[in-house]
């Protein structure tokens, strides 16, 4: 037998023990050390557990349990300490000094000539990291997010000083993402490109095994450098089990069996089974599941493109009978069981510093019979009618709409495309009006409204509505030099009420983080972001 036919057969029977050790669970003879590994199930392919290529979900939720970064978010957005343990900004906003602890150590590899296979992270590696996702070799997707900053440097071993170009208030959440996380240059080197499937973090769980497409594990980090408010080293759990089941009906099989941990997703297909109109869990679900919810950084709307030459989009009176011509909790209560929140407040959502509650659109069709009325006497023309684009996901809610505004006089046409071809359609100007979702991706309100930010035009920022607006130019500007959270929210709260005064969107609904978990699992928070945090999960042992 040559060496290579070996190495397959040992990887084989390696993928084999792992996946029995951590799969079996669901069976009769459960293992007794179920409860000490969490398992979920990612639909969505990862694609990249290479923390610079962390751009959608199903890559951010496995690469937040291998990495850190210099700050981290808690629940409720507010920035905390991580391998920085503190920081100074100076008085004019632009120099940033963090002071890194020093018992963080990256995972063991051979790479690492120490006696133990690890060694400390110092400020070095953070300047290693930053170069690395700006360089253009590497590709990341997230070097946008250093595109403010003039220039970074390690000082010595514990201290890491960036300079911005301009004062950018968001700057400390924009560093929690996953994008900015420390790695080892020695292990990166080593890998290259194939750094994506043999991460080396410093994280709470460590890299075991990555069958692509079918599983994924993570054990527990024994070097890990946090403690629980007891002194407990985190993270409690020994192991992370994830499957890669592409369908939802299977994934809520699975999950009801109680071979899953968590259900993250609620999909048309079985929301129904297992929740009443009103967003309650059937009475059937009730000992064995709970439901946690709460405010999601997600933003849904109708986008009007204003520069279209079609008069009815360029008319404010009819984009004001649309927002007022249909019921939004309706809406809510009908097509989405209950989640989400009618979004009758302006543009940004709950559960982010710089929500106010802001008069927006209630439903209301005498306004919106009115608004028509005065608009057919303006323009002459007696048979209004738009065009609204939408990909099948939202294409119920999109015909409810068209149903509502129907009943006041305007004529809707629901067009049902491919989203990457209303993403292109959106950036070229080419429809008319667009179902779109806005979703946060730093924890500050500023990322709501720089979609409507007249430098933002497409196709050179996300102004998709190609909305323009002086007093909006000019208070978002001013933003950026207020270093006063609660002055910068005040003009957060002004933008907001010029969008909703012009209307060049219609919000839809605050969305929601729906969860759902076994009555087991402990210690699993939601937060607005939506992202997976385990280090301080644990689960009871079945009796």
């Amino acid at each position: 037998m040559n060496i290579k036919h070996s190495v397959i057969i040992i990887r084989y029977l390696t993928i084999v023990y792992y996946l029995f050790l951590f799969v079996s669970c669901g069976r009769s003879d459960k293992n007794h050390r179920d409860h000490e590994v969490f398992r979920y199930n990612q639909f969505e392919n990862i694609s990249s557990l290479d923390p610079a290529f962390a751009r959608d979900v199903p890559n951010i939720w496995a690469t937040n349990q291998l990495f850190n970064g210099l700050v981290q978010l808690d629940d409720s957005l507010h920035i905390q300490p991580d391998i920085a343990k503190r920081w100074k900004i100076s008085e004019d906003g632009l120099h940033y000094t963090f002071v890194l602890r020093n018992d963080v150590k990256f995972h063991k590899h051979f790479r690492f000539h120490s006696k133990d296979s690890t060694r400390h992270v110092i400020a070095k590696d953070f300047e290693y990291s930053f170069n690395r996702l700006i360089d253009p070799k590497v590709a990341s997707p997230g070097n946008w997010v250093l595109k403010n900053v003039e220039k970074y440097t390690a000082l010595n071993d514990t201290v890491f000083k960036i300079k911005l170009k301009k004062p950018f208030p968001a700057f400390l959440g924009l560093l929690s993402m996953r994008y900015c996380s420390v790695v080892p240059k020695e292990v990166v080197a080593h890998y290259g490109n194939q750094f994506r499937s043999n991460p080396i973090g410093t994280g709470p769980f460590k890299f075991k095994l990555w069958e692509e497409n079918v599983k994924l594990v993570f054990r527990k980090n024994e070097l890990y450098f946090e403690k629980d408010e007891n002194g407990k080293q985190l993270p409690y759990l020994e192991a992370v089990a994830i499957t890669f089941l592409p369908d939802k009906q299977s994934e809520f099989l699975q999950f009801a069996q109680g071979n899953l941990d968590l259900l993250n997703s609620l999909d048309a297909s079985y929301k129904d089974e297992l929740l009443t109109p009103t967003g309650k869990l059937r009475a059937k679900y009730k000992g064995d599941i709970t439901i946690n919810k709460g405010p999601y950084l997600n933003s849904e709307y109708l986008g009007f493109y204003l520069d279209s030459e079609k008069e009815e989009i360029q008319s404010h009176l009819l984009r004001k009978a649309v927002n007022h011509g249909f019921d939004r909790k309706k809406m809510i209560t009908y097509l989405k069981n209950g989640i989400g929140t009618p979004a009758i407040h302006g543009f940004i959502p709950k559960g982010i510093p710089g929500f106010a509650n802001i008069p927006g659109y209630e439903f209301n069709t005498k306004k919106a019979t009115a608004f028509i009325k005065q608009y057919i006497q303006k323009t002459g023309n007696s048979t209004p009618s738009i065009r609204i684009a939408t990909d099948s996901n939202y294409q119920s809610i999109c015909e409810f709409i068209q149903r509502e505004l129907e009943k006041i006089g305007l004529t809707i046409i629901v067009d049902v495309m491919p989203p990457s071809t209303i993403r292109h359609k959106k950036w070229s100007g080419e429809l008319e009006v667009f179902r779109a979702s806005w979703i946060a991706d730093y924890p500050d309100a500023e990322n709501f409204l720089s979609p409507f930010y007249s430098n933002n035009h497409t196709p050179n920022g996300p102004n998709y509505t190609h909305f323009k607006n002086d007093t909006f130019d000019r208070l978002y500007e001013e933003s950026f030099l207020i270093s006063d959270d609660k002055m910068r929210e005040q003009h957060y709260t002004r933008m907001d009420s010029i969008i909703v005064a012009h209307a060049p969107i219609v919000p839809l609904y605050y969305d929601e983080v729906v969860r759902f978990t076994q009555k087991n699992v402990h210690g699993l928070t939601n937060n607005p972001q939506n992202f997976l945090i385990l280090k301080r999960v644990w689960k009871e042992k079945a009796l």
